[in-house]
């Protein structure tokens, strides 16, 4: 049976393992803390969150395997396509998005009603465009003008268009780029001088648009609000951030060692999301502290055998692509974590493939199909035949004989 299931399932296992947990933890989580929203909206049907959840993740698994499948030459293809897609959805988003508390986060899908989180598409995007120019790059890339502008530019209009409704998941994205440019040999004086221009753009948005008096100016004053109710401990109960920060509290200290079992969560009475943005304190409070380091040490393990994947690339382009898309998903995932515990001010990160959603998951489920594409190809004993993959000598990326030999070169 196990034979059987891991002729489909190619690609580095102990990932698929880590998919599977993180997938039946994500479906028992989801089921306990959505109680009491399922009495208030669903006249007490606790399952139908249950299966809501577990419809997607099974949509989540689809789309990871089909993902996996497709050979990692082809995302670089699709990078510039995605890219292009990606930010006019983020700009009628900013316009014409849905708004949860002034911030336009979403598109509504007409006639079916589905919505759709813009910003999980465009960072996966931004990252593959990023992974692509870096290795097309390479034997130029100490030129700032040829090289690092046609990679900063994408990136400094994805997280401008993301900023003023979503404050970190514009910094995560910047982050990681930074992060990538730095291992793909960027001058260190050019990612100073990226960060400068990034700090004073910053600056400038959050001293002029509240000036605007208009809903943007309101987030702005809620990022404030937030950090200063953090730094000064203020537990001013009124403030729905700093509420829902003491309330996770409660549930991280009540967990103890073992936490109160499964379905025994009492805060999820009292926690606005803890479906999502709280639902690690969820699983603290439930399962204990030794579930909340279960968590922790499965995103952990994924981050290394990302590096063990890393290691064994011949060639830059799925090596950056790996890296960058396997820090988006660990970061949000500390993010989330932190949050929880009350190590950094509310934010608004869901934990990825565990906290209820559905497009966020079907985007983290392809993230993690590339990265899986990738270790079908450079992991021993995992080089079977991909998708539509060619036996031709032609560029893995572009089909190019140029840049293959600017590819050839290891991270």
């Amino acid at each position: 049976m196990v034979e059987r299931i891991s002729k489909y399932l190619r690609g580095d296992k102990v990932i698929w393992g880590i998919i599977i947990l993180l997938s039946l933890i994500s479906l028992l989580a989801v089921y306990s803390s959505t109680g009491t929203i399922a009495y208030r909206y669903r006249e007490g049907n606790t399952l139908y969150y249950f299966l809501r959840q577990g419809s997607f993740l099974v949509m989540g698994l689809l789309a990871i395997y089909v993902t996996h499948l497709i050979h990692y030459k082809y995302y670089s293809r699709l990078a510039q396509l995605f890219l292009f897609i990606a930010i006019p959805l983020l700009l009628v988003t900013l316009l014409m998005g849905t708004s949860v508390n002034a911030a336009p986060r979403w598109l509504t899908v007409p006639v079916i009603g589905f919505t759709i989180q813009t910003s999980d598409f465009a960072k996966v995007a931004i990252i593959m465009y990023i992974a692509r120019m870096l290795a097309i790059k390479q034997e130029e890339i100490k030129n700032f003008k040829q090289s690092v502008v046609p990679i900063v530019v994408p990136l400094g209009i994805v997280c401008a268009l993301i900023l003023p409704a979503n404050f970190s998941t514009a910094f995560m994205i910047f982050l990681v780029g930074m992060i990538l440019m730095f291992i793909g040999r960027v001058s260190f004086k050019h990612l100073m001088l990226i960060n400068l221009v990034g700090i004073v753009f910053v600056a400038l948005f959050i001293f002029l648009i509240p000036l605007t008096k208009t809903g943007l100016g309101y987030r702005v004053e809620t990022w404030k609000n937030r950090i200063e109710n953090f730094v000064s401990g203020n537990k001013d109960s009124s403030d729905d951030d700093n509420y829902q920060a003491e309330q996770a509290k409660i549930a991280v200290a009540t967990g103890g060692l073992l936490g109160k079992g499964p379905g025994n969560s009492t805060q999820r009475n009292f926690l606005p999301n803890p479906f999502s943005d709280f639902i690690y304190a969820i699983i603290i409070e439930e399962y204990g502290l030794i579930g909340g380091l279960v968590i922790l040490l499965l995103y952990l393990i994924l981050l290394y055998r990302a590096g063990v994947i890393v290691r064994k690339c011949e060639r830059t382009f799925p090596a950056f692509l790996t890296m960058g898309l396997t820090l988006l998903l660990v970061m949000q995932a500390m993010i989330n974590m932190a949050v929880a515990v009350n190590l950094i001010p509310v934010t608004g990160q869901t934990l990825p493939l565990v906290s209820m959603g559905g497009s966020s998951i079907l985007f983290t489920s392809s993230a993690l199909g590339i990265i899986l594409s990738v270790s079908r190809s450079v992991l021993p004993g995992e080089n079977t035949p991909l998708l539509n993959e060619s036996s031709s000598s032609t560029d893995e990326n572009t089909g190019n004989e140029t840049e293959e030999k600017q590819q050839n070169q290891n991270v």
